[in-house]
């Protein structure tokens, strides 16, 4: 019996430690990123430059992450994340390298697609959410490369719904998320995830003094960048409705005029909704330029300066009659302009 008994307890001794009985929680989040990790990849900003004796030569100048889009081999990162870059090189999960081309950009809402010509067991394709119906206080998810460091997770909750974010261009990204999931430099392009390891966005930056994650990230929401992508994948641009008018940007605009609200139209383009409704650029007579049209409303809503008539136009499609309402010569003129696909 003693005998038997310390065969047993050597038995035991021997045996590994049990770990601790994971929380359905903690099963649920490595599940989600055991399923994911695979279709985020790491972005490299390549510059390149000639030395005096015209040699070309690489110069990493910056990084990011993205994620898988298609079976194509179309990846979704940061406008900022590419911008300025000559080459760049996409890292997948098994450390493999890929060199990618830019297909393209979409600067207001800080969204790229970079394409890679990869085997089709390397792309997988990452399902889609809505960001529609995310509730304040759900899981969320970041998955991405902070400071250069592999496949990174984090997570926390969807802490606040609806923020305005300026981007690069310097016009608001309306509908931004807001998360408390840590996003340090590096995270930018990832995916943030929902519990059930669908995107509900991309990482895009964070809000912090220090440039450290400070629990307030933001994340461009995965409605907006469903109707981007295919855009941008097509016509390497995001299809913009407007009625073709260039117009003073906003500084130009105040050492001209000072402190006035509106957007000063600085051309009309040819055989465009703009000129034919009539409306007025900037010209020259008796040798002094004279103003022409200041957009002060866009169906019904003020517009102050260019970042308003952005989002204002950016609610709108081709072929929408939409409402202007113009300043010129200190007369207030109203007219309807039907949209087409054509810049502001």
């Amino acid at each position: 019996m003693l005998r038997s008994f310390a065969l047993v307890l050597a038995a035991l001794l021997a045996a590994p430690p049990m770990g601790a009985a994971l929380l359905p929680e903690e099963e649920n989040t490595i599940q989600v990123f055991k399923d994911a990790a695979a279709s985020v990849v790491f972005v490299t900003n390549i510059a390149v430059r000639e030395n005096v004796f015209l040699d070309e030569f690489a110069i990493p100048q910056g990084s990011g992450s993205g994620f898988v889009w298609d079976g194509e081999g179309n990846i979704v990162t940061n406008y900022h994340v590419v911008a300025g870059g000559d080459a760049f090189l996409v890292t997948f999960k098994d450390h493999t390298e890929q060199e990618a081309k830019l297909v393209g950009i979409e600067p207001a809402k800080d969204i790229a697609i970079l394409k890679v010509k990869a085997p089709a067991d390397r792309l997988h394709p990452l399902p889609l959410g809505d960001s529609a119906h995310l509730q304040v206080g759900q899981k969320a998810l970041a998955i991405g490369n902070p400071f250069g460091l592999d496949n990174t997770l984090t997570t926390g909750i969807v802490s606040a719904l609806g923020r305005q974010v300026q981007s690069i261009a310097r016009v608001t990204i309306h509908d931004m998320i807001q998360t408390d999931a840590a996003i340090n430099p590096g995270n930018s392009g990832g995916p943030l995830l929902d519990s059930a390891g669908h995107v509900i966005g991309m990482n895009m930056m964070i809000y912090s003094p220090s440039g450290a994650s400070a629990g307030i990230g933001f994340a461009v929401p995965i409605n907006t960048i469903k109707r981007i992508v295919p855009q941008l994948i097509k016509f390497g641009r995001a299809a913009q409705a407007g009625i073709g008018v260039s117009v003073l940007l906003d500084e130009q605009k105040y050492r001209l005029l000072g402190d006035v609200a509106g957007v000063v139209v600085r051309e009309v383009k040819p055989d465009l909704p703009a000129e034919r409704a009539g409306v007025r650029g900037l010209h020259i007579s008796g040798g002094r330029v004279v103003i022409g049209d200041i957009i002060v409303s866009v169906d019904g809503q003020p517009v102050k300066d260019y970042d308003a008539l952005y989002s204002a136009l950016d609610t709108h499609k081709a072929g929408d009659a939409v409402e202007f309402k113009f300043l010129r010569n200190g007369q207030t003129r109203q007219t309807v302009i039907t949209l087409a696909n054509v810049p502001l």
